[in-house]
């Protein structure tokens, strides 16, 4: 291994990392034999299963309260970097607050971030792997100069596969005098109520597009869903025309998705989204149009008017029980 260090952004949910820090630690380890996490409101309850993953040292930056984890968290990480030196890379999720953080660190550090990553590889060093023209092709770049690489990763790139390490040695990573940049604080906070499993961890998405024809048919994709204990997805054309919330938006501009069935309803394959989708392990399409772009990565392709083919796979899956 060529790769020194590597330091992880771990954002905590609900008592646990999120799922793409747990496929970040998870790669971290094929490429480094010294990983670190910075995390912050759990914190030191969740160092064993940082050191699950393979990780040595947790960095706590403590309970932020009402802040926005951007400002204090970005602080902190800089902090740390002149206190301990830089690591050859920070991995950071691709998220709202992942997000936030790579923006104010590459400010503080005067550093570069690389974005929409989908690949790290130890080529004499680390290289990030970047999808173009809609995933069809690789480009590979490198980062130069002094300081760390900050990384911005999309989720589902990687497995998650925990290691069985002991738990990682717990170290503080105060924050610092913020100043006017602490001065933002979260009123109120809005969670979308949902059934069923989150559309990004789903093994079953049944998606909608325009191909839908109005609003009020996106019922038969959250039926269909349902039935097939998945999640209903959308294509950005339908969020834009304010059918469906952006939170079911699958693509380059909403949510990346890799289940084991990907059902493409009126969908008709636009670059954006098949950048979302194309990692499912089984994708089938249902399109009128024979020579809709979307079959070209399907497995199984059907053409026919998904007003018809929908309906009899909802009956189908009824009668079954």
């Amino acid at each position: 291994m060529t790769v020194a260090s590597l330091w992880i952004v771990a954002e905590p949910a609900e008592g646990s990392f999120t799922t793409t820090t747990l496929e970040l630690l998870s790669h971290a380890r094929t490429l480094s034999s010294s990983i670190s996490v910075v995390t912050w409101g759990a914190g030191a309850s969740l160092a064993a299963q940082a050191g699950e993953f393979g990780a040595t040292t947790l960095y706590d930056v403590g309970d932020l309260g009402a802040a926005l984890p951007g400002a204090p968290v970005a602080a902190a990480i800089a902090a740390l970097v002149a206190a301990k030196g830089a690591p050859d890379a920070i991995l950071i999720p691709t998220s709202y607050d992942g997000r936030d953080v790579a923006g104010r660190l590459s400010a503080r550090l005067d550093r570069p971030v690389l974005t929409n990553v989908t690949g790290l590889v130890d080529d004499g060093g680390l290289m990030t792997e970047h999808p173009v023209f809609g995933g069809t092709q690789i480009v590979r770049a490198r980062f130069t100069g002094e300081g760390p690489g900050l990384i911005v990763v999309r989720a589902k790139s990687f497995a998650v596969e925990p290691a069985g390490g002991a738990p990682a040695a717990v170290e503080s990573a105060p924050v610092g005098e913020l100043g006017a940049l602490g001065a933002a604080r979260v009123v109120t906070s809005h969670v979308e109520e949902r059934q069923g499993p989150k559309l990004e961890e789903a093994p079953v998405v049944v998606s909608g597009g325009r191909g839908l024809g109005e609003a009020s048919k996106y019922a038969l994709i959250e039926e269909a869903a349902k039935l097939l204990h998945g999640a209903a997805g959308a294509s950005r054309a339908i969020v834009d025309a304010g059918w469906v919330p952006y939170s079911h938006q699958v693509g380059q501009t909403g949510k990346t998705v890799k289940p084991t069935v990907y059902l493409a309803c009126g969908i008709s394959g636009a670059t954006q989204h098949m950048v979302g989708m194309m990692g499912s392990k089984n994708i089938v399409a249902i399109n009128k149009d024979a020579d809709a772009p979307i079959f070209q990565i399907a497995d199984l392709g059907i053409v026919g008017d998904v007003h018809q083919v929908l309906p009899a796979l909802i009956e189908a899956l009824r009668a079954r029980g």
